[in-house]
């Protein structure tokens, strides 16, 4: 993909007309233009010598009127406002010379004097034109910019923004130089009546007001347009300049773009971490709230990941460096929200063909108003002001911000939390989401086997049962064993490696400890060493039935008991299944596990066995995302390696436990902090973004409609008239509107779930010559809102401790249902009611079990 920077663009009609060049020169396979950005992207063809055709986009782009070079891709340039200064400046000039011209022009309609000889007519009124003139004369030289890039776009037959603000402008001084020209006249044959008449039919200051006004809303939307990149700006603000590096053993500051890989870095509490590295020495806990919006800290010990930008709090580290500059996770980041921003969404379409016929249908409407009021009779002075008025005061500006502004700050809000869109159709269509298939493994469970389950004897307790297990795993590679041996760790329960260990291939275990042999395994490998009594054997049953793989043990001959290993729900995930619902979705658990398993980690995190599928390979994961769109538009949750085949398939492609590697190529959406919570957080989003773009897209249409009506005078005949400069300065603030309606988006948090509701319009078809600005309504919206909270319990032990826990929370008015998960120890409470924490946690705790916490 190249990256050019664009430079002379000013409304959409600009944007649309470099996409048409530049779509048009040979090697090109898809261009984007953004006008928010002044940036473009091209994908050459396969084959194409890209340094070719560099220089062939250059010139197809001058060749249109406007300036094109290749992006410097540093992030500092990216980022920096360079706009907003260059317009103040002029602004500054401009008034320099408009503020006397007003005062000569108009001061004294408010009483203000003028020098005897600039009164009445005579040479007196020629000097007070010449002065005016002399006066507006700077100011069109000092904005330029609009004449020269309306006369391209006439060049061109590629009319924009700045072609009506040059023929509003212009018009004005032609004519103000015309009647000089007649009050020289009337002066020279003796005509005071003509000199008089002239004197006060002078549009100078319209023609500098016009040009003032327009730079006014110009800066106000650049400083606007500045502000959109605010979330970034704060994580670059995150990067420290420096690291310090060990040379030689030792200690040395170093700028952070000397870092390189494998160099040795040092981190203070409270430091940044300078580049992503991993913990070779030290534990502390780090605040990645720059990067993911959780704001509890992460641990971190001896082999964990650390991305720049992000806070270490209380311990010192040493830290190996693994990617620098460019290739860090922040860096990323800033580039996905970038190149998001210079993509396009399906509601731009609309605007961009609106804009393509705008310029050229509001000259056409100006000329005619013109006409029309001289033929109707009134002085030509009069119908100029009209036509005028309807140049300066049309506005496709507005149109061509409304989509990319709040793709913007949409997309820098998603970063903000952790959620990447890479696109800006990614940020438009996760909206409009109907299903929502997700992974099991590392998406609704932590994707590694734990220890869930220990069940001892009599002659055996389940600490010394877990102390045996370990001695007996510590030499086994099986993922299993790592499970029992981090239980162990986390419990802090010693233990000795066995003597004459040796695996049995598919079966178990076998060793020595104090001479007595330690057998573990399936349940056909124990009972080759003892029987197994009832109880054990309905023990691990019952972990099977319930997904979990029972581990058999026995000492000395004799059944020693088993312990329960499985992969664990993660905390979040029922939560998050039930913010799904409440959102409208349908969603749908894929697994290649077999059906009972899949069934129980289904029933854990609220899904019946309709939306559960087992066995199914990652290759015919993309078979069920087809059936699935058959009913609806599809998101794909996996882990973006495996499930590749289907999230490219599905309309939304979101990939969860990305980590580090946030450009995955199969997922339209990264969640960096690979949690399924911000799967919803991510719906929330992009309806609000989709909200804001249709607000203003109508304030676009809305004001452009009402507007030139207005400005084309009629209204007249009710006495309302809009003069030129009025015209200038209602467009000037019309772009203003949509960028701070865009802006607002930055209070929004797409993990609040207090609002949510089901949509009530859906996506427009996925037709591509379908309008994208056609919803429709969905329907299976739910009307009643529901809310979800989920209680955090200690004591539950079996599918007893479930129901009892089930029934007492579904007794309470305003509980509509309970997923009540012994395993993961939680309890997701859909409510229809606002329901006081106190009493769904007295309810728990009257059957003798203990709340810890609740979330929601």
């Amino acid at each position: 993909m190249q990256r050019y920077e664009i430079t002379g663009m000013s409304c959409a009609a600009c944007a649309s007309h470099v996409e048409k060049a530049v779509a048009a020169v040979p090697g090109v396979q898809s261009v984007s233009v953004s006008l928010l950005t002044n940036a473009m992207q091209v994908e050459p063809a396969p084959g194409t010598d890209e340094a070719m055709l560099q220089k062939r986009v250059c010139r197809a782009v001058e060749a249109a009127g406007y300036g094109a070079a290749p992006a410097d891709d540093t992030l500092a340039e990216v980022l920096e406002d360079t706009e907003t200064p260059r317009l103040k400046k002029r602004l500054v000039q401009s008034l320099c010379f408009l503020v006397p011209l007003l005062y000569l022009s108009m001061g004294h309609m408010i009483g203000l004097p003028l020098p005897s000889f600039l009164e009445g007519g005579g040479a007196g009124a020629l000097v007070y034109g010449l002065l005016q003139l002399a006066l507006t004369l700077p100011v069109c030289w000092i904005n330029r910019a609009f004449f020269v890039s309306g006369w391209n776009g006439v060049r061109t037959k590629a009319p924009g923004m700045d072609t009506l603000v040059s023929l509003g402008a212009g018009a004005a001084l032609v004519y103000g130089i015309f009647a000089l020209m007649m009050m020289a006249v009337g002066l020279g044959t003796g005509d005071e009546a003509l000199v008089l008449q002239y004197r006060h039919d002078l549009y100078f200051e319209s023609a500098a007001m016009i040009l003032t006004l327009i730079t006014v809303g110009k800066t106000l939307e650049a400083y606007s347009k500045g502000r959109t990149t605010d979330a970034l700006k704060g994580l670059m603000a995150l990067t420290p300049q420096t690291a310090t590096v060990l040379r030689d053993g030792q200690p040395v500051q170093l700028p952070v773009s000397e870092v390189a890989v494998g160099d040795i870095f040092l981190v203070k509490p409270g430091e940044a971490i300078p580049v992503d590295g991993t913990v070779a020495e030290g534990v502390s806990s780090v605040n990645e709230a720059a990067l993911t919006g959780e704001s509890m800290p992460v641990d971190k010990f001896p082999g964990s990941p650390v991305s720049a930008a992000t806070i270490n709090q209380n311990g010192a580290l040493t830290c190996r460096a693994e990617r620098v500059g460019q290739d860090t996770t922040l860096s990323q980041v800033i580039r996905l929200v970038r190149d998001a921003a210079a993509t396009k969404a399906p509601l731009a379409k609309t605007a961009d063909r609106v804009s393509g016929i705008f310029v050229p249908a509001v000259i056409a409407i100006a000329a005619v108003t013109f006409l029309v009021w001289l033929l109707l009779g009134q002085s030509f002075a009069w119908a100029l002001g009209r036509g005028i008025s309807v140049l300066v005061i049309s506005c496709p500006c507005a149109l061509g911000l409304a989509t990319p502004v709040a793709i913007m700050v949409g997309s820098g809000v998603g970063a903000k939390h952790g959620i990447l869109f890479k696109t800006a159709a990614s940020l438009e269509t996760t909206g409009y989401t109907d299903t929502v298939l997700l992974d099991k493994t590392g998406t609704i469970t932590t994707g590694e086997p734990s220890v869930v389950k220990i069940v001892g004897t009599r002659r055996v307790p389940d600490k010394f049962l877990l102390s045996m297990a370990a001695g007996l795993e510590l030499r086994s590679e099986h993922p299993l064993a790592r499970a029992i041996l981090q239980r162990a760790e986390q419990d802090k329960i010693k233990y000795t490696a066995v003597a004459a260990f040796e695996a049995v291939p598919g079966q178990g275990l076998r060793g020595k400890v104090a001479g007595k042999v330690i057998a573990g395994g399936n349940a056909d490998f124990i009972r080759q060493t003892c029987v197994l009594p009832p109880d054990l054997e309905e023990a691990g049953q019952e972990m099977s039935r319930n997904g979990i793989t029972p581990l058999y043990f026995s000492l000395a001959g004799s059944p020693a008991g088993v312990i329960g290993v499985s992969d664990v729900v993660k905390k979040t995930s029922a939560g998050a299944i039930a913010q799904m619902k409440a959102l409208g979705l349908k969603v749908v658990l894929l697994t290649g596990d077999n059906e009972a398993t899949a069934r129980h980690i289904g029933s854990m995190v609220g899904l019946d066995e309709r939306h559960v599928v087992a066995g199914v390979l990652p290759a015919g994961k993309e078979a069920e995302v087809r059936r699935w769109q058959k009913k609806g538009r599809v998101a794909m949750v996996g882990d973006g390696i495996n499930d590749a085949p289907a999230l490219t398939r599905a309309e939304t492609g979101i990939a969860i436990g990305a980590g580090a590697d946030v450009a995955l190529d199969a997922a339209d959406v990264v969640l960096v902090r690979s949690d399924l919570a911000d799967v919803p957080a991510a719906v929330r989003l992009s309806r609000a973004v989709v909200r804001n773009i249709h607000q203003n897209l109508f304030w676009a249409f809305f004001y452009n409609a009402i507007c030139i009506p207005l400005a084309a005078g009629v209204f007249t005949g009710l006495g309302i008239t809009l003069n030129p400069m009025i015209a200038a300065a209602a467009m000037s603030l019309s772009s203003v509107c949509v960028v701070t309606n865009a802006l607002r988006l930055n209070t929004f948090d797409p993990r609040n779930a207090d609002h949510d509701a089901p949509p009530t319009r859906k996506a427009p078809p996925r037709h591509p010559a379908a309008s994208a600005a056609c919803p429709v309504q969905r329907p299976n919206a739910q009307e009643v809102k529901t809310m979800t909270k989920t209680l955090h319990i200690e004591g539950m032990m079996c599918a007893h401790c479930e129901a009892t826990v089930k029934k007492a929370l579904e007794a309470l008015d305003g509980v509509e249902s309970a997923v009540v998960s012994h395993t993961a120890g939680t309890a997701v409470v859909t409510l229809t009611a606002p329901l006081d924490n106190a009493v769904l946690q007295d309810a728990v705790q009257a059957k003798d079990y203990t709340v810890t916490g609740i979330d929601g």
